[in-house]
């Protein structure tokens, strides 16, 4: 364990610097930023792509209109209405107005 420590100790001590603020030289300097935003976008825009046309051949959006209903049939307390104003809701009028009426 303590070689361990030890040799993390000396790798971060002896670590090269970053040169991340280099701007590279020559004709293409300008566009080293355009090619890696280019090249990312081909990238993760040409996954996606896929990635979809494979979920549409798989049937992930078939019925779309049927699973748009599928919350509204998960049974779960409501954990949003507060409870005076369930109990102002559930209360006909008749009961608002005189709870010992008689019905009828």
């Amino acid at each position: 364990m303590a070689t361990l420590g030890l040799s993390a100790a000396v790798l971060l001590a002896t670590a090269a610097p970053a040169w991340a603020h280099d701007q590279p030289d020559g004709a293409t300097a300008s566009f080293v930023m355009a090619d890696w935003m280019f090249w990312t976008f081909v990238l993760f825009g040409g996954a996606s792509f896929f990635g979809a046309c494979a979920a549409w051949k798989l049937g992930h959006f078939r019925d779309m209109d049927d699973q748009r209903l599928v919350p509204l049939y998960i049974d779960e307390p409501d954990y949003y209405t507060p409870e005076w104003a369930l109990d102002d809701e559930l209360l006909s009028e008749t009961e608002q107005r005189d709870p010992e009426a008689p019905d009828g």
